[in-house]
């Protein structure tokens, strides 16, 4: 039998996984299915955009007022929203969905990891663990089934997409421009960026609505309320607004978290790259857009894989040694694709690029998130608010100079913002290793059969 805490980690989990199933799908179509006027990547924009606004005061607000497991349900419907909106993709349509989603974003991600950060410490002081090692082992799993997503909903827009009779061979004037040979800025108006079929594409995006859907119901249903005390009390005993408000902001006092922000960042930067300049720039110019599922699968799954290999393997090599190889591969990455030109014939070669970027961006994700959990744990709320916050930053200012820059140029900024994460994060490290970070008390959380019979006693997760 597996424990409550695991199994909730595991509901968190799946219902991730059918959320992102879909936008994560949508995400990787934006700059080649709606090309138009850069309409798909200024969606994009907009969406980190209202991220960032986002994180400034809400995740402190509707997680200390609704809980966890009611602020990812609310959080989930606005991401459902940005789906209905790619019904009939226009202007009026998808920036005022995206505007919804971004708003959610930041609060979803926050509810996330201060659930399975309180899961992790109840099981660890219910096992007399390392609180670290229940933690990186629950991100683990919540990253592997996550990441994973990207499988499915890339392989649904393959199935769907593939069944279209207008698909034609690439000429080799467009082989000519793509990569970082050229500028990489009209690869949109070529024959190999149109739009399916609109049968097909609402097929694909009503599937998109239903998944979405389902991961509502999913969380509703089946995940433990586990900090229900906590947001009655503080309904019942609010704090000046403005205090919440400000929270997010107080957290910038510590030199720790200034320093974080390049790898934070970076995470908006590599993802946005492999999301929409390389599905755009390589993969949809030199193959089509039909294509473009069946490569994101494969960053999918060595993404999947290698979230939950990171997770064990980060209590014996520990987080330094990782975030060196994840460092390493995305630095050869670059600048194999500065040099690289894609040709249909290279087919291998677009799935090993596909598939090195995954294991770079799985160690990224989950310990990162596990380097907050563990500097922050007094403040999660607000640490992770941070998180979303930046990371947010780093999307919007790569796909705001999406629609200008030239691909090398954006390459050229990535392996900046690389090199400079890899200055600023071992300053953390190190002082992270000299002067640890104390856990939070063995007594602040209980296991899930002590709250069930003395649930007036639980004691807040946070400083309220």
């Amino acid at each position: 039998m597996i424990s409550r805490n695991l199994k909730n980690v595991l509901v968190v989990s799946i219902g991730f996984l059918s959320l992102y199933t879909a936008f994560g799908g949508l995400q990787s179509l934006q700059s080649s299915l709606n090309a138009e006027e850069g309409m798909g990547v200024a969606s994009l924009s907009v969406i980190y955009a209202s991220t960032i606004i986002s994180s400034m005061f809400l995740p402190p607000i509707m997680v200390k007022n609704l809980g966890c497991k009611w602020t990812i349900v609310a959080s989930m419907a606005c991401f459902v929203s940005y789906s209905f909106g790619n019904l009939y993709p226009g202007w009026y349509t998808l920036m005022p969905t995206s505007v919804i989603l971004g708003l959610g974003g930041s609060p979803l991600w926050s509810a996330k990891c201060t659930y399975l950060t309180i899961s992790g410490n109840m099981q660890a002081s219910k096992e007399g663990k390392r609180v670290s090692d229940i933690i990186n082992q629950y991100f683990g799993i919540f990253f592997f089934n996550f990441q994973s997503s990207a499988v499915w909903g890339n392989l649904m827009s393959s199935l769907i997409f593939g069944q279209d009779t207008n698909i034609a061979d690439i000429p080799e004037e467009q082989l000519q421009s793509c990569g970082a040979a050229d500028c990489g800025l009209n690869v949109s108006v070529n024959s190999t960026t149109t739009r399916p079929a609109q049968e097909l594409v609402w097929t694909l995006v009503g599937a998109y609505i239903g998944v979405g859907l389902l991961a509502m119901l999913i969380v509703a249903v089946f995940l433990d309320n586990i900090d229900r005390e906590q947001a009655s009390e503080f309904r019942g005993n609010r704090e000046p607004f403005c205090h919440t408000f400000l929270a997010t902001f107080r957290l910038l006092k510590d030199w720790r978290m200034v320093t974080l922000i390049p790898l934070t960042m970076y995470s908006g930067f590599e993802q946005t790259f492999i999301a929409g300049e390389y599905t755009k720039n390589y993969v949809t110019c030199a193959l089509g857009i039909h294509f473009v599922g069946f490569v994101m699968m494969c960053f999918g799954a060595s993404n999947s894989l290698c979230s939950f290999l990171s997770g064990r393997l980060a209590r014996y090599t520990g987080r330094a040694a990782l975030f060196a190889l994840a460092a390493l591969a995305n630095f050869s990455c670059i600048i194999a694709l500065l040099y690289w030109r894609p040709r249909p014939e290279q087919l291998p070669v677009f799935f090993i690029f596909s598939a090195l970027w995954g294991v770079a961006d799985a160690i990224w994700q989950t310990q990162t998130n596990v380097l907050y959990s563990t500097l922050f744990p007094q403040e999660k709320e607000a640490a992770y608010a941070n998180y979303c916050m930046w990371e947010s930053l780093g999307f919007v200012i790569a796909f705001a100079y999406s629609t200008f820059l030239c691909l090398e140029y954006k390459l050229y900024i990535l392996l900046a913002v690389l090199l400079l994460t890899s200055i600023t994060y071992p300053i953390v490290e190190y002082h992270e290793h000299k002067h640890p970070t104390p856990p939070v008390e063995k007594g602040a959380y209980r296991s899930n059969k002590e709250i069930q019979t003395d649930q007036s006693q639980i004691i807040c997760q946070t400083k309220i």
